[in-house]
């Protein structure tokens, strides 16, 4: 059966990560705040491919998936996307924008996990430049996080087209007004968040949890390492977690865990079936270091899967 042609609309980052061999307490004195000018030497540093397009692309091409990247890159963003094409993940959606640099996030992590981030959107912010009809063949979408004029303009899009999508508003929920978001479920085909978003989307909007899933054909909601709860329906599906063979960074979790939503999706799967993927990706994703770094591949989810479920995947 030939993939279906999956639209992964979202932000493209680079991560610089840096770890401070101390504790930032010993450093900041809490009555000198107002004056802060402090400088920490780092012991460690690295740079990691991210951002929710990138991420979620990953995982879906290593499952046989045909995603398609829609994002926004700067001038500084040609080996990120010489990464992808290497990868065999479509670049002809995404756009480089003249005079900006790549959505950068810089985080510094000290011995506590406390951490410090500076993030500049960059190229992100012109992702409505964008729209979905530029790109045919499309037969399932994912709207992530990104710019906030171009998730509005995608929702709409993917709405007027018809073609099935995913909402994941994510970090980027608080850009937007309740009668904002409600517009934009009611838009969607499928909708999910964390624990967390989900509570925040149900205060924002003034819904339950369970009024908001009846919005949708269906609902994902993470528990972390509780797993996860599918609203769809009128039930009530209870997905496990899997495991981890390590806990060592949960950076892009969250995107494994779409992709692999988006390729049960795609197959026409029940949702247990499709939540138990997207669980184990979760959780080989956590076990390295980055969203992007983790060994993936058909035969070692389908191994994993049968190890945990007692069933065959494929």
């Amino acid at each position: 059966m030939k993939p279906a042609r999956t639209l992964i609309c979202g932000s493209i980052a680079i991560d610089t990560i840096m770890v401070f061999p101390d504790r930032f307490s010993r450093h900041i004195l809490p009555d000198q705040t107002h004056v802060l000018s402090v400088a920490f030497q780092i012991g460690e540093l690295r740079r990691e491919w991210g951002g929710c397009a990138g991420n979620i692309a990953y995982n879906l091409r290593a499952l046989g998936g045909d995603p398609v990247v829609m994002a926004t890159i700067g001038d500084d963003g040609r080996e990120y996307r010489a990464r992808l094409e290497s990868l065999g993940i479509s670049t002809g959606a995404l756009r480089s924008v003249a005079g900006t640099y790549t959505a950068q996030a810089y985080i510094i992590t000290d011995l506590d996990d406390n951490q410090i981030t500076a993030f500049h959107p960059g190229a992100m912010n012109h992702s409505h430049l964008n729209h979905v009809s530029d790109v045919e063949d499309i037969a399932l979408g994912i709207v992530a996080p990104d710019g906030r004029d171009g998730m509005l303009s995608h929702v709409r899009e993917f709405a007027a087209a018809g073609i099935p999508f995913v909402f994941d508003p994510g970090q980027g929920l608080p850009l937007f007004s309740g009668e904002e978001l409600v517009g934009m479920i009611d838009a969607a085909s499928y909708l999910t968040v964390n624990d967390y978003e989900a509570r925040m989307l149900a205060e924002r909007c003034g819904l339950k949890i369970e009024d908001i899933g009846a919005r949708v054909e269906a609902m994902i909601v993470t528990l972390g390492a509780e797993g996860s709860r599918i609203y769809a329906d009128g039930r009530i599906v209870d997905i496990p977690p899997v495991p981890p063979s390590a806990l060592v960074d949960p950076t892009g979790c969250g995107d494994a865990y779409r992709a692999g939503l988006l390729y049960g999706v795609a197959q026409g799967w029940e949702w247990q079936r499709t939540g138990r993927l997207a669980s184990l990706l979760g959780s080989l994703k956590i076990a390295s270091r980055g969203g992007q770094n983790h060994a993936i591949n058909r035969d070692l989810v389908a191994t994993r899967y049968f190890e945990h479920f007692r069933e065959p995947l494929w």
